[in-house]
């Protein structure tokens, strides 16, 4: 048995939500590319990964875009026995479409010198034949940024639905908090290992670490807390559209408090089935700085 790729052409008259779209694809695990030229399409394809879905935002304001090489180019990847083709158009009413332009102040990127109204007509003339062949179409007249976000879920999201990807990191607050954060627990009120000659040359990935770090009194209650704490809200935030949870936890260096703890809340996640990356900075830039050397 062939096996296919995914591949989706999302497509739609301006301000009707492509970009949106592209971006809740790029969550959903796609490969994504906007605005890409089409001439650089089939290339692009046959030097990619081939095991990872693909989404293409086509925009009709590219200088090689053309109504009948999309399609014959849809036709073509549609022939294609390892190409699982989906053409995704984001459709909107005309007045919500000015609506959105006068919010905004932009000039219609197909019209620049005309009126917004002159453009979207302009465009959706030009776009119509595709609207014609379009597997999927998603009209976003009465959807707001979230209510996109679950519609396009609702199609492209993998077997099993929507999923919240969360990140865990250790860091030291000598050097200031990583970028990017949700949430951040400060770790420094627990006992450090540092000051054990035994343990201070090691990390808090280490049993004997580790265990030093629980048996602190304050330990487990903290620990209970913040799990208490993330089995509340991530629900909540995956029922929010939120794709990506980034939790920190902090200590002095870096290395052995925050790191257990780390350690600990992504292996409970990780146990409860959820999808859990982890990373360890200060850890990672000693590393580096010793390959270096």
């Amino acid at each position: 048995m062939i096996s296919q790729r995914r591949i989706v052409l999302v497509t739609g008259p301006s301000g009707a939500g492509r970009s949106t779209a592209i971006h809740v694809l790029e969550d959903l695990g796609f490969e994504a590319i906007d605005n890409l030229p089409m001439g650089l399409l089939m290339r692009l394809l046959d030097s990619a990964d081939s095991d990872r879905p693909m989404a293409l935002g086509v925009d009709a304001r590219n200088r090689d875009f053309s109504t009948i090489r999309f399609i014959e180019l849809a036709e073509k990847l549609g022939r294609m026995a390892q190409v699982d083709l989906t053409v995704l158009y984001l459709d909107c009413s005309d007045d919500v479409l000015l609506r959105r332009f006068s919010e905004t102040r932009r000039r219609h990127p197909v019209a620049r010198n005309a009126s917004p109204e002159t453009g979207i007509q302009r465009e959706k003339e030009l776009l119509a034949p595709i609207r014609e062949i379009a597997d999927t179409l998603i009209d976003t007249s009465l959807l707001n940024v979230h209510q996109l976000r679950e519609e396009v879920e609702t199609w492209f999201a993998p077997k099993g639905g929507r999923h919240l990807a969360v990140s865990i990191e250790s860091f030291s607050y000598k050097r200031g908090l990583p970028r990017g954060l949700d949430m951040v627990f400060d770790c420094r009120f627990l006992a450090n290992p540092y000051w054990r000659p035994e343990l201070r040359a090691a990390d808090g990935r280490h049993p004997d670490v580790a265990h030093y770090v629980q048996s602190d009194t304050t330990y487990l209650p903290f620990f209970e807390r913040v799990m208490d704490l993330l089995t509340l809200l991530l629900p909540a935030f995956r029922a929010e559209g939120k794709a990506h949870l980034s939790v920190a936890f902090g200590c002095t260096g870096g290395q052995h408090r925050s790191v257990a703890m780390a350690e600990a809340v992504a292996k409970a996640l990780a146990e409860g089935g959820q999808q859990v990356a982890i990373r360890h900075r200060e850890m990672e830039r000693r590393t580096l700085n010793v390959r270096s050397d």
